[in-house]
């Protein structure tokens, strides 16, 4: 009964956040659903770096760069293409079927921007059709670029190991920052790029309204992103591809030696953790609505790895979990309070309790806080279990030899 306690308790919190928005009618209704599209956010990133760190010992510390190209190039896709029902003339555009697939001019940071379209709109006589592709082949696209990074980053970093690995994903974060804050004239720098909400246009679902600005939709897109990361994960995990992947972690060496082609496992695990922080990073761009090379600051990296450690690295679950735990209790740490005469202001004091927790957690904990209560329900027994059954062996075996 002890070993079907994870699996109880993780169906009940997936009914949980699945019937949450639904039952939840506090005043604060969409502060609350806001720190949950967040955490959802920050889960799959952690989870998914615990894949990458923890199951493949590749400590790299340029996710959040593929993170952000995710959320760059759906940005970009949707404030440069368009498609226009007639030839414009002043923009690059390729004909598409009856449309034309229209590619803008660099917008730049002007407040106001004249882009080609706008003139080819007063050259137009009669009625041209205007209108944005799909903002979910901008995600698409951002997820796939996502994986060519990460595969390319795979293919250059393959012989590199420990403290080279993660200094030269740092440079290249560091170095997609900076082209990201200089380019002006394509991303806006540190201006920001704007992108239009998931649903632009609001929703009906089963016969209810939503609006572009409700976050429930949001909130399911998310979860649905969130549930479909981990369940690639977990499928990889118990795969071949997950023993083959642990192996590189334990021994790189003899996991060659018996056979493993270790260049294109850790390739490949390079490339599907990639897609899946771009994915994230896609996704929470449009909930947001605009982007700057911020999202690229260390300190975002050094929480995502907060969260997986403190979860558990070995566990993309526990990693997940401990993510949305540790969201949450940063949040409320906001919140400040008095003792005496003295306030303690917890917007700056809120980061030194949550250092101290990773501290204290490497220190006594280096499996994380959640992991080891998630192995202590699923191998409760197995030890005294192989016991007996080695000592069944011996016996069926002694009782053999006796009958001979």
């Amino acid at each position: 009964m002890r070993r079907q306690i994870p699996a109880i308790a993780g169906s009940l919190a997936l009914g949980f956040l699945a019937a949450f928005p639904l039952v939840y009618g506090a005043a604060d209704y969409d502060y609350i659903m806001h720190l949950w599209i967040t955490a959802f956010f920050y889960a799959i990133l952690a989870s998914s770096w615990a894949l990458l760190a923890g199951y493949a010992g590749q400590f790299s510390f340029g996710h959040m760069a593929f993170m952000a190209l995710g959320a760059y190039t759906t940005g970009l896709f949707n404030n440069y293409f368009y498609l226009t029902s007639a030839a414009t003339g002043t923009c690059f555009e390729i004909p598409f079927g009856s449309w034309y697939f229209v590619v803008l001019d660099p917008i730049g940071i002007s407040a106001t921007p004249f882009s080609c379209l706008d003139a080819a709109r007063e050259a137009w006589a009669g009625n041209v059709v205007v209108k944005k592709p799909s903002l979910w082949f901008g995600i698409l696209f951002g997820i796939l670029v996502g994986g060519l990074f990460g595969w390319l980053i795979g293919r250059l970093v393959l012989r590199l190991r420990a403290a080279y690995l993660a200094l030269f994903t740092l440079g290249f974060s560091e170095i997609l920052r900076s082209v990201l804050s200089a380019e002006l004239n394509i991303t806006r720098g540190q201006a920001g790029l704007e992108l239009d909400p998931l649903f632009p246009n609001g929703i009906t679902i089963f016969g209810a309204v939503f609006d572009a600005t409700d976050k429930l939709p949001t909130y399911y897109v998310m979860f649905a992103l969130f549930l479909a990361c981990i369940a690639i994960m977990l499928a990889l995990e118990r795969s071949r591809f997950g023993l083959f992947v642990r192996s590189l972690r334990e021994d790189e060496d003899a996991a060659a030696a018996l056979g493993v082609h270790t260049v294109r496992y850790k390739v490949l695990v390079f490339v599907v953790t990639s897609m899946i922080a771009a994915a994230a990073g896609a996704v929470q761009a449009h909930y947001i609505g605009i982007i700057t090379p911020n999202i690229l600051i260390i300190l975002q990296m050094a929480l995502v790895v907060a969260m997986a450690v403190v979860g558990g690295l070995e566990s993309i679950i526990a990693a997940a979990v401990g993510a949305m735990v540790l969201y949450f209790l940063l949040e409320f740490l906001r919140n400040s309070f008095t003792i005496g005469d003295v306030t303690v202001d917890m917007t700056t004091w809120r980061l030194v309790f949550f250092g101290a927790l990773v501290m204290l957690t490497l220190r006594f904990q280096r499996n994380g806080l959640l992991y080891p209560l998630i192995e202590s329900c699923t191998r409760s027994g197995v030890a005294e279990e192989t016991v007996a059954k080695r000592v069944a062996g011996a016996s069926a075996s002694e009782d053999a030899e006796a009958a001979k």
